[in-house]
């Protein structure tokens, strides 16, 4: 089956398969979904305008700049066609899970089906890891954005409140200064709030600010692509300077920071609580949601790195200093404008999925009970929301966004993987679940696992990813910054230990 076949397929199939009469592993976790206390409100189109409005945002407006400059050069462009490979693998995997079992938790839900408590836990864990981070990230580059769109008004932040406490990698200034982002924290706080009022009323605005950042972003490439030197693009893998420092290392580097682009499709995988049609939408959702992603992420990079030396690319707005550059000054204007909106849809996003991994953890036993708690009236986790907005601005205000870019791909690269495996397993262990989509190209069953061609695929790119990025952090960190390594390790050992201590509760109820 081609991917085409598989769109269609998925996108025209109805939905007259009963769901699996199956009990989760893990503590009645669909028992609760199951109540209606989510409100199924959202179709197709909402679903691939929720994953267009997370994953078009911090891909477009602020990776191509560094990535270019620190790691692969012009060929930062390759990077995003490798990673959007990469995630269609994983997508597939996604499709397959999420139109088969619509509820709330996405990747922690099919690990808990596929292989237990144990296993459920670490992914939930990472998959936490995962949000919190992109969320700071996300709105760290949101208030970079806002700053630059202020002076050009006269008006400016406070560095002392939009700076964090830790200095990056490679950064001449002391790595702890007497600063904080507290900007990113009111910004992730007040789109929070905007969440709070229901789904319904999410996806209206996240419609409007997807709008806004498209169109935006159309009247960049076609100003931008009349401007073009293509002798900039040459050469177009600069020679290595060092590890992971330009030449093929730095392109798998690239590749491995740009895969925080693609976290949309776990939002999208969530959003199957809430979907009228799950069957038939989800899968079209994540599908589209790449396709499209990735021409707008390639076409960008084409023109960013066409205009600009990629060198002076290492800015927290380099779409913006692209139209500078060409004597555009109101429509710099004009794309920060549209970079605000589009990443103001990508926190959005991230908040929604965030606080539906919470839910579901919630449910489980895992995260407080409060945060399960879903407000009747408009059918939001208000709890989980607060949570998971003010965790992200904690960490924004203490992290740079070099650092959290690094740690955010290593969680979103497990998530990825999990996903996999529990595919794999899943064919083998609950082959009566309602699949209205199922990946192409076929496998072979061995040892209890499906060992199919896409899934396999998926989980060998998310580990080498994965080595790429623990291996840079390492280098950091023998250079005097290990901070990213730090935290991440630090983060590993106190999810271990909560992890112990729930299963040991649990036992102990056992008995």
């Amino acid at each position: 089956m081609t991917l085409l076949a598989a769109l269609r397929n998925c996108r025209d199939a109805t939905v007259d398969a009963e769901p699996a009469e199956e009990k989760p592993v893990i503590m009645n976790l669909t028992d609760d979904v199951e109540k209606g206390a989510l409100h199924r409100t959202l179709g197709a189109r909402d679903l691939v305008l929720l994953g267009i409005g997370c994953v078009v945002g911090a891909g477009i407006y602020i990776l191509p700049g560094v990535a270019a400059a620190e790691y692969a050069g012009p060929a930062v462009t390759v990077a995003f066609l490798m990673a959007g490979i990469g995630c269609l693998l994983s997508g597939l995997c996604y499709a397959e899970l999420a139109a088969a079992l619509p509820e709330a938790g996405a990747a922690y839900l099919y690990a808990a089906r596929a292989f237990g408590t144990r296993p459920a836990l670490w992914i939930g864990w990472m998959l936490m890891l995962e949000y919190w981070l992109a969320n700071a990230t996300v709105a760290t580059g949101f208030v970079a954005y806002l700053q630059s769109l202020l002076l050009d008004l006269g008006l400016s932040i406070p560095k002392s409140l939009m700076t964090a406490t830790v200095a990056p990698p490679h950064d001449p200034m002391p790595a702890i200064g007497a600063s904080a982002n507290i900007a990113a924290v009111l910004v992730l706080c007040l789109i929070g709030f905007a969440l709070m009022f229901g789904a319904r009323v999410t996806a209206h605005a996240n419609t409007v600010l997807v709008a806004v950042k498209i169109g935006v972003l159309a009247l960049f490439l076609a100003v931008g692509f009349t401007h073009i030197h293509s002798v900039l693009w040459h050469p177009f893998l600069p020679a290595s300077e060092g590890p992971f420092h330009y030449g093929l290392g730095g392109l798998i580097r690239a590749t491995s920071i740009v895969f925080f682009a693609y976290l949309g499709f776990d939002t999208v995988a969530n959003g199957a609580a809430e979907a009228r049609n799950p069957g038939r939408d989800v899968p079209f959702g994540l599908i589209a949601t790449l396709v499209v992603s990735t021409s707008l992420y390639i076409a960008v990079s084409l023109v960013v790195t066409g205009i600009v030396p990629f060198r002076q690319l290492d800015v927290p707005d380099p779409i913006a200093r692209v139209m500078r550059s060409i004597g555009h000054a109101e429509l710099s204007m004009l794309i920060k404008i549209g970079a605000l909106a589009g990443l103001g849809s990508v926190i959005l996003a991230n908040i929604y999925g965030h606080s539906r991994i919470s839910l579901a953890m919630a449910r489980a036993g895992v995260l407080p009970r409060r945060l399960a708690t879903v407000d009747t009236h408009s059918g939001a986790p208000r709890a989980g929301i607060a949570a998971s907005a003010l965790a992200a601005g904690i960490i924004a205000a203490l992290f740079p966004i070099s650092i959290l870019a690094d740690v955010v791909s290593i969680g979103t690269m497990v998530a990825f993987a999990g996903v996999a495996l529990s595919l794999m397993r899943l064919r083998v262990t609950a082959p009566a679940l309602p699949r209205r989509f199922r990946v192409p190209l076929g496998g072979i069953v061995l040892h209890g696992m499906w060992l199919g061609i896409i899934p396999i695929a998926a989980f060998t790119t998310c580990c080498v990813m994965i080595g790429v990025v623990f291996s840079d952090l390492v280098v950091q960190a023998r250079s005097g910054h290990s901070a990213a390594l730090i935290f991440l390790g630090a983060y590993l050992v106190v999810g271990g230990f909560l992890i112990e201590r729930l299963m040991r509760k649990e036992r102990r109820l056992e008995r």
